[in-house]
């Protein structure tokens, strides 16, 4: 594919877009310094961006939708006072010093996304957006662990709707609930913009990506002229998910300086394990040192060719009818 050839070529060369694009930008996390810096360096880009997040931090809820459930006004302020107590279930952020581009959702990122897409969009553009992007995540989102992001299922949603879709993640470090102004988040800002324009630019006027496909990329924890790496999900993770009997004396808990009580549920560590030679490439260990550029299929679409296969192990009972 020729997308997989020019994306690696140098990225710290390329100017501000030809081509202004009607960008939703989305995420999982709520109004985040991440966000906001990326929607600025959009605007300063020349684009017109329409920010849809969710009210709160939705982190792990995936592409998860509450179908049929009215959004009833805020029983609580939504992250950072982006809205009230009593505010409608979805609308116009209220803190003072964003502009009228930026929404909330009392619902998961998926919801958040096509709130921006169905309703916000239609009303500005009249049609889809060119792109949509989701994120920047405050934490990376590689390995298996991309199917429980909101961050990523936002891209795949996109993707399947026929529009372009990226989904960025960073450090957890750029996160900062208070001021807005993570000085990383401008970074990890310009580099991802650095991507959107280079995409706008080979495009010239079409399709930023092919039919079918979505991008994952992550951005490592040291963002000092970082290098640009083609990289796949693959097989090696970055953390290991495990339900335990006991939050309370579990060892990220503990690492984290959070006091639960003792009761079941989900926990995350680290992977120790390097990866081996066959898994070089996958984006859990490419993220370390560079940026990880990763190719994703949308939805739960086949391969042809075990697609293929499947179907040869099931000819006697597909011709049984």
């Amino acid at each position: 594919m020729k997308l997989l050839s020019v994306l690696v070529l140098p990225l710290l060369f390329v100017t501000a877009p030809a081509h202004a694009l009607n960008i939703v930008l989305s995420n999982d996390d709520g109004l985040t310094s991440n966000v906001k810096a990326l929607y600025e360096q959009l605007k300063a880009d020349g684009h017109d961006v329409i920010v849809s997040v969710p009210c709160h931090g939705q982190s792990g809820m995936g592409a998860a939708i509450k179908f049929l459930e009215p959004l009833g006004p805020l029983t609580s302020n939504c992250l950072n006072d982006a809205a009230q107590v009593g505010d409608p279930g979805a609308g116009p952020m209220t803190r003072a010093g964003l502009t009228s581009d930026f929404f909330y959702v009392r619902g998961t990122p998926v919801m958040a996304l096509l709130y921006g897409l169905d309703v916000q969009a239609k009303q500005r553009w009249g049609k889809a957006p060119d792109l949509v992007l989701s994120g920047p995540n405050e934490g990376q989102n590689v390995g298996s662990v991309v199917v429980t992001s909101g961050t990523v299922s936002n891209a795949q949603y996109g993707a399947i709707r026929g529009i372009p879709a990226i989904a960025f993640s960073a450090s957890e470090k750029t996160a900062d609930n208070t001021a807005l102004a993570h000085p990383d988040s401008r970074k990890v800002a310009a580099l991802a913009s650095r991507l959107v324009t280079f995409l706008a630019e080979k495009a010239g006027g079409q399709r930023l990506l092919p039919q079918g496909v979505a991008l994952n990329v992550n951005f490592p924890d040291s963002l000092d002229n970082p290098k640009w790496r083609m990289a796949r999900i693959g097989s090696y993770d970055a953390f290991a998910i495990t339900f335990v009997d006991d939050l309370s004396s579990d060892p990220m808990t503990r690492a984290l300086g959070l006091t639960l009580p003792k009761a079941p549920g989900v926990t995350l560590s680290f992977n120790a394990t390097a990866p081996t030679a066959d898994q070089a490439d996958n984006e859990a260990a490419v993220y370390k040192k560079a940026i990880a550029v990763s190719v994703m299929q949308i939805g739960y679409d086949h391969r042809p060719r075990e697609a293929k296969q499947i179907a040869r192990h099931l000819k006697k009972l597909l011709d049984s009818e």
